[in-house]
Formats: C-alpha cells, sequence, structure tokens
C-alpha cells in the first residue's frame, strides 16, 4: 500500500485564513499546486509551482499520476467530495493515496444563510452540466440549493420555474459566500431580473401556482406531457412498466425501440443520476424523444441511431432492458445476454404475432406473463363512457 502523496483540499472565500492549521501547513509544504485561477489567487502567498485544469478536463488523472513522488496539493471549492473534483480523482486513483481536507460546502454555507436543514432540501448541481437537469425536482414546496454555471444560470432556472407554473417561486442568489464580497440577490421567478457575479449558488423556494404543471418523480406522467405521433407506451402501462424495470440511482436502461422516448425519460426521472440509451432507427421519433428529454428534465438522454440486435454492439452493459418495439427472438437473446446480473427485462406487445413471440420466450424463460387492459372514460354524445386502449401483453423477468 503506497504513502499519500496527493492531498485534496476545499478552500473557501477566506482562502488560508479559513484552513486549519495542519491544512494549511500541507498547502503551504506543496511542491505542485493544482486547481483554478481562482485557487491560486485565493492561495498566492504559498510558493510553490502551480498547475491550471488541464484542458480537456479529463486529461486531469494522467496528469495528477505522473506527479507522484513529489508533494502535491489539488486544491477544490468547499467539500472537494460534494460534487467536486475529489469526487472523479478517488475514481481513479488509490483512496489510499489521498488525502482529503473538507472545508465548508457551498451547500452547508447556504443552508446557514437561507435557515433551512441540509436533510430537507435537494442539493443538486448544473455547473458544467446541462441546466435542465434540474426540471425533474421542481415539485410544490420544494427547497433546491443549487450549484450554478455562472451568472446566466439563474436566470435560465427562473425560466424553467415560470413555464410550468411555479412563477412565483422564492429565488436568492449567494454570491462568493464567507469572502469580503459576499452578496445575496432576493426575487421571484417570474420577475427575475437580477445581474449576479459569476461565483454564485441558487436557493429556491419552489411556489406551486393552482394550474401548475405537476410532474411527480414517481412515473405515469400524462401522455400529454410528450410531444408523441400516437404510438407510445400509454401512461398506465408505462406506470406498470417502469414499477418491473426498477429504476435505480445509477443504474443504466436500454430503451429499444425508444419511439418517442416516454419510457426512458421516466426511467431518468424515477432514480438519481439514472442513465439510459434509446435505440430508434427513425430520426423523427430520436427528434421527439430529444425534446422530451430536454423539457422534462432528462438532457443526457443518449440515443442511438440503429436497428436492434446489431446497435446493441459495443454498447455499455445494461442493469435493466425494455423492449417496446423490434421485438423479436434475436432480439432478446442479445439483450438477455448483455444485461447485468440481477438486471431486469421488459418487453410489452400489442398485435398477436409479437404476443405469440413473448408467450414462447416466457415458456422457455419463465418470469411474469401479464395482460394489462385499460378503459377510459371518455364523451359519447352528451353522455360518458368507457373506451379501450389497446390490449398490452407484458413479459418480465430478473436475471439471476
Amino acid at each position: 500500500m503506497s504513502d499519500p502523496w496527493l492531498h485534496i483540499v476545499g478552500i473557501g472565500e477566506d482562502g488560508m485564513d479559513g484552513l486549519l492549521p495542519a491544512t494549511r501547513a500541507v498547502v503551504e509544504a506543496a511542491e505542485v499546486i493544482v486547481g483554478g485561477d481562482r485557487h491560486h489567487d485565493l492561495s498566492s502567498a504559498v510558493t510553490a509551482k502551480r498547475v491550471a485544469w488541464p484542458s480537456p478536463f479529463d486529461a486531469l488523472i494522467d496528469m495528477l499520476k505522473a506527479m507522484q513522488g513529489r508533494r502535491v496539493v489539488v486544491l477544490a471549492t468547499g467539500d472537494p467530495l460534494w460534487f467536486s473534483v475529489g469526487a472523479r480523482i478517488g475514481r481513479s486513483i488509490d483512496p489510499h493515496e489521498i488525502v482529503f481536507h473538507p472545508q465548508l460546502s457551498a451547500f452547508q454555507l447556504a443552508a446557514a444563510r437561507m435557515g433551512w436543514s441540509l436533510a430537507d432540501v435537494e442539493t443538486l448541481t448544473v455547473h458544467g452540466r446541462p441546466v435542465e437537469q434540474m426540471i425533474a425536482f421542481i415539485q410544490p414546496d420544494a427547497r433546491l440549493l443549487i450549484l450554478t454555471t455562472g451568472a446566466a444560470t439563474p436566470g435560465q432556472i427562473a425560466a424553467f420555474l415560470t413555464a410550468r407554473g411555479f412563477g412565483r417561486s422564492k429565488m436568492t442568489v449567494l454570491a462568493n459566500m464567507g469572502g469580503e464580497q459576499e452578496a445575496r440577490f432576493d426575487g421571484v421567478a417570474e420577475s427575475w431580473d437580477h445581474t449576479v457575479p459569476e461565483f454564485n449558488t441558487l436557493a429556491v423556494e419552489c411556489i406551486a401556482a393552482p394550474d401548475a404543471a405537476l410532474l411527480p418523480r414517481v412515473p405515469g406522467l400524462a401522455d400529454d406531457l410528450f410531444q408523441h405521433d400516437g404510438t407510445m407506451t400509454k401512461q398506465e402501462v408505462r406506470a406498470a412498466t417502469l414499477a418491473k424495470l426498477m429504476p435505480m440511482r445509477g443504474a443504466l436502461l436500454w430503451d429499444i425501440g425508444t419511439g418517442c422516448g416516454s419510457v426512458a425519460v421516466e426511467w431518468m426521472r424515477g432514480a438519481r443520476y439514472a442513465r439510459a440509451i434509446g435505440i430508434e432507427p427513425r430520426a423523427d421519433r430520436r427528434a421527439m424523444a430529444a425534446a422530451n428529454a430536454l423539457a422534462l428534465g432528462t438532457p443526457k438522454l443518449q440515443l442511438i441511431d440503429g436497428k436492434v440486435p446489431q446497435a446493441l454492439a459495443g454498447l455499455e452493459a445494461p442493469d435493466a432492458v425494455f423492449i417496446g418495439g423490434g421485438l423479436s427472438r434475436e432480439v432478446f437473446e442479445a439483450a438477455w445476454a448483455a444485461l447485468r446480473p440481477l438486471g431486469r427485462l421488459v418487453a410489452n406487445a400489442v398485435t398477436l404475432e409479437s404476443e405469440a413471440v413473448l408467450v414462447a420466450l416466457h415458456a422457455e424463460f419463465g418470469g411474469q406473463l401479464v395482460k394489462i387492459q385499460v378503459q377510459r372514460a371518455e364523451p359519447v354524445g352528451s353522455r360518458t363512457g368507457w373506451r379501450p386502449l389497446m390490449p398490452v401483453t407484458q413479459w418480465s423477468l430478473i436475471k439471476r
């Protein structure tokens, strides 16, 4: 086991003065200090070789490994392991070679400024990430603390809130917390017009209007929230499908025949950091899926142009597979072979031919075979009657 040679130090707006004596000594003894311009400015009194973040940023790990044997300090903002560079480094370098020195995080400081309990808020980051991913967290009475990308981010989030009927939501930008230039800007989403510093954290208290769009994380969003051409997994069947797919934190779904992306989008909304790859040969449907992903807060949905099973070759092994189109025994066998242990597979069929495939596969592989029949009340002249949707045969199983 190697001795620690790499120190990852959280630093705040108060710079070196805010560090514990032992941590300050580590920084002062460094041969090399790695960080952004702001971090170097905050520690400018220390004599050491200065190295900026590499471009592309993914080169950071190789750069650090090449420094092994020297006294290396990486400076990060606040807590290096909370939405910060420390987590990435810790996944790539043996943790026994690293010492972490956390500082108060932006979330802790913001919660203190707002008087909010951290246990009762959602902590999010859109720093260097698509801003749209925060949309999935817009809920009545929710409190959000968001690490932003820059001065423009609060205005973008204000627009998302307003468009969804949350224009009365209270917004507070907290800039340069803990430093001499600390500033606070308060307002509401529908009239947000502040010009704020680049380095800021956003606090949002979501307030819903009577006509606000309700977009729960639980699967089963209304069909009309999606752009579609009529061919989609309908709300009631989609909820049952996602229940069998079981979205989990960080898990990957293959959505085969993704169509407008309704299942993939709800999978990603259903658990934090859940990922999905949609395979769809039609460009118009991929375009709808991409638009739905942006509108509903899952901008990282990956879409692939291709036909199955050929398009499955080389993809990362999934934790779950949904076959909503292109069903055949060959497609099932390719997906089943790739599925990770304890992976879930769900296939839906609406035609007799596809149902026959599922019945045969069920007889051979087991699992659960169900028929889902949904009727919706709709106007019939001046009265109301039941209008049935096409019945869906659903086969589900877990890879043991």
